[in-house]
């Protein structure tokens, strides 16, 4: 094993320490991200309906995921190294300047701001990993790789929570502090050897969309993407759905109370009141990652992809909808773990799938296209979480139904937790008492069927599409 670790260069170590480091900055705030956009101002929320919010994060990290076509052919043109210096200065600058934005319009462009400095990361460290490895290596070499994705997912979250009670600026700034140190990493970083297009990049891009075209006429392949997309709608209300779901309706205090009472430094460290933070429990999913993954591929390794799939999608759905019946915070913990194994067995399948069923002669530009799940995926994530959640689940809209109906006047200027505590007040109740009324009389709980339905559309469809369409 020592053997294979020096076969490995310096970029390649440099390349995975950056990435490191831009998934630390950038979980850091993206778990945060959806509570920040709804919660009440009084806590530091931007107090944006959940329709806003589902705009922001389903069409900003949807372009995200959609740009890197592009980016990737900026990259083979200018180098490497410049690419990911200014994706580090976008980044950086973007995480300043966000808290000072507070309208739907201003946090919008600065969040599409932010994406396109993450899309212009997204490729070049993936092909530097793919360059500073050969067929012996890389193997092990994106295994490594994938590692460092997942500790950042979850020890971002982690340092961030700590300090959002402080300020919620102080989110972003931790996030940008982080991201900077890059600048320092890329002193170390050798530009890996790359064929010089003598192109254009005008001409380069236009090639770019005539490939998307090639591609987009393929019906079987779309059929797939579509289908492939559905599971990450379903999978991506993680971080846009179940965070807000937690902070609405679920009573934390009991893991508070016994945070408390045995690991002190987790009580006052994740927790607004006697509420744990809801991102905290949502991080236990990259937790489980970390613990789990290499059991779970070592298992499926062997295994057809489609059947992998399927099982991982049905495995997927299950999990996560399960988190979205219960106020109960130690059934979620309990289905979340089943949501990992999902996701651990589905998600590093697709890829690998999109490989078997290309046209042998266009594999290399049917792969290419792999990200475009996720790009559907985060549109139609945040549909569900913005405007259905808002019509079905939102306790905001449930409050302020509520108010209507026993007509109680709820003044412009105050804040949600304001309104909720007027409404509490004139129906006589405690905090809790009135939150477990609305979920009783609104029946938020509900949400769950339509998650459940997307993630099991998605596994019946990709069954019907093998067998009928593939035939493999």
């Amino acid at each position: 094993m020592s053997n294979i670790f020096k076969r490995f260069p310096r970029t390649f170590w440099v390349a995975n320490t950056i990435e490191l480091f831009e998934r630390f900055a950038w979980y850091g705030f993206f778990m945060l991200f959806a509570n920040y956009l709804t919660k009440s101002s009084d806590i530091g929320g931007l107090e944006f309906s959940q329709n806003q919010k589902g705009l922001i994060m389903g069409i900003g990290t949807g372009i995200l995921y959609f740009l890197p076509v592009i980016t990737g052919a900026i990259a083979d043109k200018w180098g490497y190294k410049k690419v990911l210096i200014l994706s580090f200065f976008i980044y950086a600058s973007a995480f300043i300047v966000m808290p000072m934005f507070d309208t739907f319009t201003g946090v919008f462009l600065i969040y599409l701001y932010l994406a396109v400095g993450a899309a212009l990361f997204k490729p070049v460290i993936s092909a530097t990993v793919a360059k500073t490895t050969t067929d012996k290596t890389a193997s092990i070499g994106f295994g490594i790789f994938y590692m460092m994705v997942n500790v950042g997912s979850f020890f971002g979250p982690l340092l961030t929570l700590a300090f959002k009670d402080t300020s919620y600026e102080l989110v972003f700034y931790i996030s940008a502090a982080i991201i900077s140190v890059n600048f320092i990493l890329i002193l170390f970083y050798k530009e890996p050897e790359r064929e010089e297009s003598k192109e254009s990049l005008g001409d380069t891009i236009k090639q770019v969309f005539r490939n998307i075209v090639t591609v987009l006429v393929d019906f079987k392949f779309v059929l797939f993407l579509i289908i492939a997309a559905g599971f990450w709608t379903m999978y991506l209300q993680l971080f846009f759905m179940l965070p807000v779901f937690i902070e609405q309706w679920v009573d934390t205090s009991s893991w508070f109370n016994y945070f408390s009472a045995h690991i002190p430094f987790i009580a006052e460290t994740y927790s607004i009141g006697n509420q744990m933070d809801p991102e905290f429990i949502t991080n236990f999913d990259a937790m489980f990652i970390i613990l789990f993954q290499v059991l779970i591929s070592s298992i499926i390794m062997r295994w057809k992809a489609l059947n992998v799939m399927m099982t991982g999608f049905t495995i997927s759905t299950i999990g996560l909808s399960l988190t979205l019946v219960t106020q109960n915070p130690l059934f979620i913990i309990a289905s979340l773990f089943i949501f990992a194994v999902g996701e651990m067995t589905a998600s590093p399948k697709i890829t690998e799938y999109i490989g078997r069923i290309a046209p042998a002669d266009k594999k290399a530009l049917y792969m290419g296209y792999s990200f475009i799940p996720m790009f559907l995926g985060n549109i139609m994530a945040g549909i569900i979480s913005g405007y259905v959640y808002q019509k079905t689940s939102d306790l905001v809209s449930f409050v302020r139904e509520e108010a209507v109906k026993i007509n109680l006047q709820l003044p412009e200027e105050l804040s949600q937790n304001e309104e909720l505590a007027a409404l509490a007040n004139e129906l006589n109740m405690s905090h809790r008492e009135l939150v477990n009324y609305l979920w009783t009389s609104y029946n938020p709980s509900q949400i769950w069927m339509v998650v459940a339905g997307i993630g099991a559309m998605a596994a019946v469809s990709l069954f019907f599409y093998n067998r009928y369409l593939i035939k493999d």
